[in-house]
């Protein structure tokens, strides 16, 4: 009897604030060779810089991106803001720039973008993402551009050419 309230407990709260219960469960998964970029198709694999992932609200499937630019376009495009449920970004400041260690996954939510840099990613400029202010910080300093938080970027503010926003 008691198994039986605490799995009632255990489905009443996961009916409570739609999913929290999944957003917990899920995690960023590992990108392998010939996985394909969810918004433009390329394969994932052959580029540098960091890469991200989502998962939507009632989708089991991830879907998987070749940078952090698709996939801002994709989770900041109106038709997409309400549908994602959980976003991962690579932290830069623990994974080398050329190819990124899929074990150094953030949330996306959390993490500091440098917007405009001159390093590059799959078809050209990219956002570079991090953990922490002070890396993306340096990062910004070596390699130009200027740091801005996940609730800051805009879709124009992330698809400035390189070098544009000193």
């Amino acid at each position: 009897m008691r198994f039986l309230s605490l799995l009632l407990s255990v489905l009443l709260l996961a009916g409570c604030g739609e999913s929290k219960v999944d957003a917990q469960v899920r995690q960023a998964v590992a990108i392998e060779q010939g996985d394909e970029c969810h918004l433009c198709g390329m394969v994932i694999s052959r580029f540098p810089g960091p890469k991200g992932e989502a998962y939507e609200q009632g989708a089991e499937e991830i879907r998987k991106f070749c940078s952090t630019r698709d996939l801002l376009n994709w989770v900041l495009d109106p038709e997409n803001r309400h549908a994602r449920q959980q976003i991962w970004v690579h932290d830069m400041g623990q994974t080398p720039w050329d190819k990124p260690d899929d074990e150094h996954f953030i949330d996306a939510e959390t993490a500091w973008y440098v917007v405009g840099s001159s390093q590059s990613g799959a078809m050209g400029p990219t956002l570079a993402s991090f953990g922490e202010q002070p890396v993306a910080g340096r990062f910004a300093r070596e390699f130009g551009g200027q740091v801005l938080k996940f609730e800051e970027l805009t879709l124009e503010n992330i698809n400035q050419q390189g070098h544009q926003m000193h």
